[in-house]
């Protein structure tokens, strides 16, 4: 039996600019398969003032751990997300996962790193 559940919630995303020093502002999604069986994750973007994003489709495979940049299209299904903009993101997979957020801010001299595992029922 895998550990994880199959949904999840990640409530405060925000994608800060990548910012000036050696350091990248971004947001990432790493997600854990322990599984015998790959996970298909399909992702949906929530915003305050726009419609939702559907379509968004991850991949890890079995015994295996990927992470997801929401600054880089490619890892979004070739959706930009925006910058400086609340969103909530809600992540199904087919088989049961870890999942951790995290998002490095450097808009401030002294920059902002941190980590949270998303909601899971």
């Amino acid at each position: 039996m895998s550990t994880g559940k199959k949904v999840w919630i990640i409530p405060d995303c925000e994608l800060p600019p990548p910012g000036e020093g050696a350091l990248k502002g971004h947001e990432s999604v790493i997600v854990v398969n322990d599984g015998a069986l790959p996970a298909k994750i399909e992702v949906t973007l929530f915003f305050t003032d726009q419609p939702c994003k559907k379509g968004i489709v991850w991949e890890v495979g079995a015994e295996k751990v990927r992470c997801f940049r929401m600054n880089e299209p490619k890892d979004m299904g070739g959706f930009s997300v925006p910058l400086e903009t609340q969103y909530a993101m809600k992540l199904e997979s087919s088989e049961n996962v870890v999942v951790q957020y995290g998002r490095l801010d450097n808009r401030q001299t002294n920059l902002a790193y941190y980590t949270a595992i998303g909601y899971s029922e």
